[in-house]
């Protein structure tokens, strides 16, 4: 297995360096011919150098953070004997990763694909960490539970809750960010309102009762929580949220859902300490009776905010970026990221330049497949790039991308006989240098026939239930 992404990492280190150096076709959707692109630059090459990972076998859930210092972390969760699961945590240090002391463990640890933990690094250099915790038999029955460390992950503060409800529905998939105001923001999906259809076996929100909500709250000096604030009434049941701060506030993403069970991506402010709904960002017009648990990825630097998102109108999936020059006040079109037949799982990171990387899984040929792309700001794209092979199932996770200065660092659940997180790097040179181009080349395209199955029929296979097939799932 590793020799086989080894050889994988080896051929991305030649093909990066066009992936992330040069501009190529314009914003439209991919079709059955060969793409032309410019081939790589003459300034030095980005290389996809993979890291050992610290990652046990059979692990999942991988999360990474970077701190204002530039330090490097991952956590995920790892299975350990009697169906005890374990919150870990390693900092990257020159060549190695430094193990620090588990964050949680237990059997009462709720185990899940799509709604995991994570740590994040706040501006102020506090680490925050948070997991999910069963607080009932139901199926969806987890509340979250947070500490914070000061001494960059050494020692950690005894857990509180961010929402106020224990009752036993669904309180998950947080996102962290930094709080104009200094404070720790977070928001999370909040089930009290579905309490009536979870106690009568409808789970979600589906089988009657309340719709899922949208809060959030704040994490001040003190350990203090700010007010437990409603953002939007009814929102997509199980789908990740995303978070972050921008040069004039801050901006949260999240699938929405309407009466009529369109399910677009929303987003709201943070303005002023209030929160204001920005509305859909795209008018996609995903109609679907189900969850399809695929969420939005944010990144920003300074009023440069890119935002990627899945969508499968028309039954067909795809992958779309949208910038924004101005703080998330507006957003450019979206320009589709896929090669023709995306599973979503996206994750976004904004460069120093304005452009952006994203990654995303491509379901193609029967196979499914890690991929990157990057895109400029007047939305030309770069070529993509096959990262690794992945499950087309729910076991292989969502990939997770950061940028740490020039270096963009990427985690992902491999498949394989038992599956691992792997972690890689690439050094993305600082501004241009570009003297001339080399030869130009083609990447095949991939029709949008080759998505085989019915998407919708897809995602009710992936859906949030927690994870049984490849690793111990807690007991309450």
């Amino acid at each position: 297995m590793r020799n086989r992404i080894d050889l994988v990492l080896s051929f991305v280190g030649l093909a990066v360096a066009a992936a992330f150096l040069t501009p190529g076709i314009g914003a439209q959707p991919a079709a059955s011919r060969h793409e032309t692109v410019a081939g790589p630059r003459s300034v030095p090459p980005a290389e996809l150098t993979p890291w050992p990972s610290p990652a046990a076998a059979g692990s999942l859930a991988p999360q990474l953070a970077v701190s204002p210092d530039g330090r490097v972390y991952l956590s995920w969760l790892e299975p350990a004997a009697s169906d005890i699961m374990r919150f870990r945590l390693a900092e990257r240090t020159a060549d190695s990763w430094n193990q620090l002391p588990d964050i949680a463990d237990g059997t009462g640890l709720f185990a899940n694909w799509a709604d995991v933990p994570s740590v994040f690094a706040a501006g102020n250099g506090t680490l925050v960490a948070h997991w999910l915790q069963r607080t009932g038999t139901g199926t969806y029955a987890y509340g979250i539970r947070m500490r914070a460390s000061a001494d960059r992950g050494r020692t950690w503060s005894a857990a509180v809750s961010p929402h106020r409800d224990e009752s036993p529905t669904e309180h998950g998939f947080l996102s962290f960010f930094d709080a104009p105001d200094g404070a720790i923001g977070m928001v999370w999906l909040d089930g009290r309102e579905t309490a009536a259809a979870s106690s009568a076996g409808g789970g979600h929100g589906h089988g009657g009762g309340g719709a899922m909500t949208l809060r959030a709250t704040t994490f001040g000096s003190g350990l203090t929580l700010g007010p437990d604030v409603l953002v939007d009434g009814r929102v997509c049941d199980c789908c990740p949220t995303a978070a972050i701060r921008t040069g004039r506030g801050a901006i949260i993403a999240y699938r929405d859902r309407s009466d009529r069970e369109v399910r677009d991506i929303g987003i709201a402010r943070l303005e002023g300490g209030a929160w204001k709904p920005g509305g859909v960002i795209h008018a996609d017009d995903w109609t679907i009776a189900g969850c399809p648990v695929n969420g939005p990825a944010l990144s920003a630097a300074g009023d440069t905010v890119a935002l990627a998102w899945f969508t499968a109108a028309g039954d067909q999936g795809r992958a779309h970026l949208a910038l924004s020059r101005d703080g998330g006040a507006s957003f450019g079109a979206p320009v589709r990221v896929d090669d023709g037949g995306s599973m979503g799982r996206v994750d976004v990171e904004v460069l120093p330049d304005g452009s952006a990387v994203v990654v995303w899984i491509e379901f193609a040929n029967a196979k499914a497949e890690l991929r990157m792309r990057r895109v400029w700001p007047d939305g030309r794209r770069g070529p993509s790039v096959v990262v690794s092979g992945v499950t087309a199932d729910r076991s292989s996770g969502n990939p997770r991308l950061v940028r740490n200065g020039h270096d963009l660092v990427l985690a992902w659940r491999a498949s394989g006989p038992t599956p691992q997180i792997h972690v890689a790097a690439a050094k993305v040179p600082p501004g241009g240098g570009v003297s001339r181009e080399a030869g130009p080349y083609s990447i095949p395209s991939i029709s949008p026939r080759s998505f085989a199955r019915p998407v919708e029929r897809l995602f009710r296979m992936n859906d949030s239930r927690p994870m049984k097939s490849t690793c111990t799932s807690p007991k309450g």
